[in-house]
């Protein structure tokens, strides 16, 4: 088989990858409250759930990553991480108590860790114009799981059955079903995916950075970040703790919100396991639009503006839901279209953070540990994923505090980094 034909099926590949990372979580949100609420557990165990998922892959994430860099391979690691999804979503199918659940959670999260691999893989395997829209169109294949996830809800919710001494109903399911899905990956992984040698380029692999600019730029994990810059020169850590801390913002927010989201409208719309899947369906479908605009901005203007674009919307939504969605305003009608202004503006900001940070973030690191950088990348983000939904987990009924101390925390940070738009700068004349 020729390169370009190797070459395609392993894009293909990469893209399932992320298509069944995102039907996973579409298939397991929207229901895992209410299978939590049926094994005896407290509110709090929502975020704890939500949370162990990212902090496994926080922990797995740099490791996988700098196997990744030590061995220049990548489908070895693949196939070892799905079978971390393979045991862990058999552990959610199980629901024997609260405590394999989150166990199973625990040990699904290990499988994100491959991650770090692949965007090490497609940074190396790609020219840095191109990497902008490959990046934008690998996360749309997870938006695309996402929108395709709550369709699978709609026939897993019908399940009643056993099989030996296990009970299929629509909480147990999802996990089951995504078993079955993470197996068949396994055989794309397999048969479908190569290590292909990385893009060759002219005047060898070094990156090219000026040096800070703007040295007030501040970090919420310093430490993180401090990993991050000894594995790179010290004029490119000050870009790149710029491009995280966007991530890391925006994923709180992001996760916190989606962790309220549930309780919330059971509690002010009396949504059920159906309206809910609808509903994360139509943010799938948004968000995947947002990638595709992005996918087509980012050839056009540099992703500082990309950015700069993602961060705006960001803070009107911060400012958005502080003021309605505390304490909904209205009759029925009204509170509906206040949350639905609120979900819809979160999600929009996302697509143009999230690509604008990752394509940065490849630029100002070296190719040579780009696994280990995209896993150390990877692990801020996953931070985020963790306290956000700890945070909202347990605020869930003081929405005034959840809101008011995420808006307080994010609002200076919520900026387009000087630093960045520089280093780009200075980069781009040094072309």
């Amino acid at each position: 088989m020729d390169y370009r034909r190797k070459k395609k099926f392993t894009y293909f590949t990469i893209g399932l990858i992320f298509l069944f990372s995102g039907i996973e979580y579409a298939v397991i949100l929207p229901t895992i409250w209410k299978y939590l609420q049926t094994l005896g557990a407290a509110p709090y165990f929502l975020g704890l759930g939500l949370s162990a998922f990212s902090l496994s892959g926080l922990l797995s994430g740099p490791l996988f990553g700098h196997l990744s860099d030590k061995t220049g391979t990548t489908k070895k690691i693949i196939l070892f991480a799905n079978c971390f999804e393979i045991i862990g979503n058999f552990m959610y199918f199980m629901g024997y108590s609260k405590w394999l659940l989150l166990a199973s959670r625990l040990v699904a999260g290990v499988g994100t860790g491959a991650g770090s691999s692949i965007f090490g893989f497609l940074t190396r395997s790609t020219a840095p114009k191109d990497r902008s829209s490959v990046f934008a169109a690998a996360m749309a294949c997870r938006q695309a799981g996402l929108l395709i996830g709550p369709a699978f809800n709609l026939f897993l919710r019908l399940c009643d059955f056993h099989i030996g001494p296990f009970v299929v109903n629509k909480y147990t399911a999802p996990g089951l079903f995504m078993c079955l899905m993470w197996i068949l990956l396994q055989l794309a992984v397999v048969f479908m995916y190569w290590d292909l040698p990385p893009l060759e380029r002219e005047g060898g692999p070094t990156v090219r950075c000026s040096p800070p600019t703007h040295p007030g730029a501040r970090s919420p994990f310093p430490m993180a970040t401090s990993l991050a810059g000894r594995w790179s020169p010290p004029s490119q850590r000050s870009p790149s703790r710029g491009s995280a801390s966007a991530e890391f913002i925006t994923l709180f927010n992001q996760t916190a919100l989606e962790t309220m989201v549930t309780p919330l409208t059971q509690k002010y719309f009396n949504f059920g396991e159906l309206e809910n899947s609808v509903m994360y369906c139509l943010c799938g479908a948004e968000v995947i639009a947002g990638f595709l605009f992005v996918h087509w901005l980012s050839r056009r203007a540099a992703e500082r503006v990309v950015l700069a674009v993602g961060l705006a919307v960001c803070n009107v939504s911060s400012v958005w839901c502080l003021i309605f969605l505390a304490n909904p305003m209205g009759d029925y009608p009204y509170q509906l279209t206040e949350f639905i202004i609120g979900v819809f503006l979160q999600v929009l900001g996302l697509p143009f953070v999230a690509v604008a940070q990752v394509s940065l973030f490849s630029k100002v690191t070296s190719e040579k540990t780009q696994g280990f950088s995209q896993g150390v990348r990877r692990s801020v983000g996953g931070l985020a994923t963790i306290l956000g939904p700890l945070w909202a987990g347990g605020l869930t009924e003081n929405m005034y505090i959840m809101l008011g101390i995420m808006m307080v925390f994010s609002y200076d940070r919520l900026v387009q980094p000087s630093a960045v738009e520089h280093a780009e700068e200075n980069r781009d004349e040094g072309e």
